[in-house]
């Protein structure tokens, strides 16, 4: 099937994201590995491009490298129980549910159930083919409600040392632990969150994991995201290093961590049963406008995967987080230096024959300011950059096309560095109509959509002074549809 019979080279369509084909689409759910694929779920309405809550389905796309995808019929629509909200998957490898019937381990999800009184409970479904097809437990909900609004978005993990399971349950203003032996009967172990972090809005969607800090000793980290409170406005995800029990999670700080602090990453989680890495995606947008951003076939489009790690700076523990490296396979090489001389400015654009609705560009610069400005003939830009007086990384959309559909959009958008001093590293990603920057080896993340109403042609690069760029290199992205 072509690109224009799908309709991905629609205005505003992201080249190497993904998107569904047609309709809305929001939190990542049920993101798995097994047998050589990633499995993304998605909450997905497949008859409406805005949500249509009493009509959510898991939305289902698999891939063998978390860039090429293909997308699948939704897996899991509502029934008597409700609609089917946020979740998780795990590969059930020691059978524990007892719902294994061929070759293949069975992969069980936990979702949410959301009936129209509002009363969410989590139920369960599984699949003996490999993702292919799921059977909803006989005897959901698996958790049931006492009484609490926001009662959802179980994500579960296997804790080895117990031989047991765990799942984080987003329950209003904090977060709820449970642990099982079988994934049907459920315990509670815990509660985190009700006097830490950011309180601004809904909590929704953690995720507890482990991660090594360098030195092979363990840390372990919850994400939460939450809507409103973000740093800029709306939707946004905070995280917390700190340790885990068997029991209970305690953070080690009380400070307000953001996992990227642009407007336009909410809900991300990780795949399980992956090893020896981390891996995060996010759903690329914002409650704030998602409804009505100018895009009319599709709404809503998932973040590049990104590796998780933690970083050490002045003592303190922190979570970075990069582009995965398998996207380093839709290289089409244009212009690669060691060092790029720059005595003020340069259109990369022209200068590399690079056109500048999709690239990846990486350089390293010293401790001072710099601008990008992405721009096209109708006198629209997009400005990307370094305040060094504020120590602010910034990305400025107030003048790159399309902003009236909502007063929240138009906005420069800040992010402090954590570094205190040294060589500034960049790397950007920008396709068509987003921008991923990631700056000092991902300790400060930002991502915002942008409409243009063309296509940018120029990228020129500023600084204030004479400089040159260490590790600079520049390539256009190809294609994934």
């Amino acid at each position: 099937m072509s690109k224009t019979e799908v309709g991905f080279n629609e205005q505003h369509r992201l080249q190497y994201h993904f998107s569904p084909k047609e309709m809305w689409m929001n939190d990542p759910n049920g993101m798995v590995y097994y047998d050589g694929e990633y499995h993304l779920f998605f909450q997905h309405t497949p008859h409406t491009s805005t949500p249509d809550f009493p009509n959510m389905h898991w939305g289902h796309a698999i891939s063998t490298d978390m860039v090429h995808w293909k997308e699948l019929p939704p897996a899991i629509a509502p029934d008597e129980h409700g609609a089917i909200f946020s979740g998780s998957a795990v590969v059930d490898y020691n059978n524990t549910a007892g719902l294994q019937s061929g070759k293949d381990k069975t992969l069980i999800s936990i979702f949410t159930y959301s009936p129209a009184n509002g009363v969410q409970n989590q139920g369960m479904a599984y699949s003996n083919d490999r993702g292919r097809t799921w059977v909803k437990y006989e005897n959901n909900p698996v958790l049931q409600n006492q009484g609490i609004a926001d009662f959802r978005d179980p994500k579960v993990f296997w804790y080895e040392r117990d031989q047991k399971w765990f799942m984080t349950l987003a329950v209003k203003d904090h977060v709820e632990l449970y642990s099982s032996p079988d994934l049907k009967f459920w315990t509670k172990e815990s509660e985190f969150g009700q006097s830490i972090g950011a309180h601004g809005g809904i909590w929704e969607c953690p995720d507890l994991f482990s991660l090594s800090d360098g030195n092979g000793a363990e840390k372990w980290v919850m994400l939460v995201s939450i809507n409103p409170g973000g740093p800029n406005g709306g939707s946004a995800t905070q995280y917390f290093i700190g340790d885990f029990d068997g029991h209970k999670f305690t953070a080690e700080h009380s400070d307000i961590r953001w996992l990227d602090n642009g407007p336009d990453n909410y809900a991300g989680v990780t795949w399980s049963n992956v090893k020896r890495r981390k891996l995060l995606l996010g759903w690329m947008s914002n409650w704030e406008y998602s409804q009505i951003v100018p895009t009319n076939k599709w709404r809503g489009a998932m973040t590049v995967p990104r590796e998780l790690e933690l970083v050490k700076i002045d003592g303190q523990t922190y979570v970075a987080s990069m582009p995965v490296s398998e996207l380093n396979t839709l290289h089409e090489s244009k212009g690669l230096k060691a060092g790029l001389a720059l005595n003020s400015s340069v259109d990369l654009a022209e200068t590399y024959d690079i056109q500048p609705s999709k690239f990846d560009l990486s350089f390293t610069i010293e401790n001072k300011p710099f601008e990008l400005k992405l721009s096209n003939d109708d006198g629209e830009y997009l400005l990307v950059g370094y305040d060094l007086g504020n120590r602010e990384f910034y990305i400025d959309r107030r003048r790159a096309g399309k902003t009236s559909f909502s007063d929240a959009f138009g906005r420069r958008n800040t992010a402090k560095r954590i570094s205190n001093d040294g060589n500034i590293e960049i790397r950007l990603l920008v396709d068509v109509s987003s921008i991923e920057l990631f700056t000092d080896d991902g300790e400060v993340v930002m991502t915002s959509l942008f409409f243009p109403n063309s296509d940018f042609t120029h990228l020129e690069l500023s600084t204030e002074s004479k400089t040159t760029l260490k590790g600079f290199e520049i390539n256009e992205m190809k294609s994934i549809w």
